[in-house]
């Protein structure tokens, strides 16, 4: 322990029904205090680095800072690659220790989706690691027009991919979307408890960042195990660094900064770690 299997943490939150959140860091100080508020409320979580802070970062440092911050954890905890297309940079994220990858490939046919996806699935178990997997591709929330429902596939075609990949976890477009919601998004939950219900499968609920509690009770009910927030970190992070810069404008003291920074995070891990019902139930 800590680190464990994503599947594991998945499993036992898919069979009690509550979320894990699933927290995309951008830098050493994001993954600290992520890690810092799941340490403290006791709780499973799993750590998503994107494709364009592994690239910036490089594959080896994350990959070191991920080891060094974990080394003393005593919670369950997974690091996930969030949203990749590139087959080159899941290959070197398996390679060198990631537990998870979601494979994009939202952009191509659903067939060359599924026969790409069959062969990293394969990749990914000769590492001992999960794959995530999506059909249909997730829009910013400020391009979306309303009739996001007529772009997504019927259920037959998820439950074939689903049992064609053997995909861990399944991200379904059900109304949601990357970014921040000018109001509470119309969710199509029933998807959800249809592909539950048809595959047997957890879950993965995209876009969290500004959605209603009580849409994610509800979806979290339903099978949605793992609950990606993004947005909010970057907003917590970004925004606190802003406020004490405006605060101190003759204060040139970048530990003070990076201080109130972590702070803002912690308290955003906190407060989705507890709405999604995970606190406490690490093991």
């Amino acid at each position: 322990m800590p680190v464990v299997p994503t599947r594991e943490i998945l499993a036992r939150a898919f069979a009690e029904r509550y979320g894990v959140a699933a927290i995309n860091v951008v830098n050493d100080l994001t993954m600290e205090a992520v890690l810092a508020a799941a340490e403290e409320l006791r709780a499973p979580i799993i750590v998503q680095t994107s494709v364009k802070h592994v690239l910036m970062t490089g594959v080896d440092v994350m990959y070191a800072m991920w080891e060094a911050m974990t080394a003393r954890l005593t919670v369950p905890a997974a690091l996930h690659l969030d949203h990749c297309p590139d087959r080159t940079v899941i290959t070197a994220c398996l390679e060198r220790g990631w537990n998870s990858v979601l494979f994009d490939a939202s952009k191509l046919s659903v067939e060359e989706n599924q026969r790409q996806c069959i062969e990293v699935v394969a990749e990914a178990r000769r590492h001992g690691a999960d794959v995530e997997g999506e059909i249909e591709g997730f829009k910013r929330t400020e391009e979306m027009t309303g009739d996001e429902a007529r772009e997504v596939q019927s259920l037959e075609t998820v439950v074939a991919f689903v049992r064609a990949t053997d995909v861990d976890v399944f991200a379904p477009a059900i109304g949601n979307a990357h970014g921040t919601y000018r109001s509470a998004p119309t969710l199509d939950a029933q998807r959800v408890t249809d592909i539950v219900a048809a595959t047997g499968k957890p879950v993965a609920l995209h876009g969290g960042t500004g959605m209603a509690p009580a849409q994610f009770s509800d979806l979290i009910a339903r099978g949605c195990a793992k609950v990606n927030i993004s947005t909010a970190l970057k907003i917590a992070f970004i925004r606190s660094g802003s406020d004490h810069v405006a605060g101190h404008p003759d204060e040139f003291d970048p530990p003070k900064l990076f201080t109130a920074q972590r702070a803002a995070v912690m308290e955003m891990a906190r407060s989705h770690i507890r709405l999604f019902g995970s606190e406490g139930k690490a093991w």
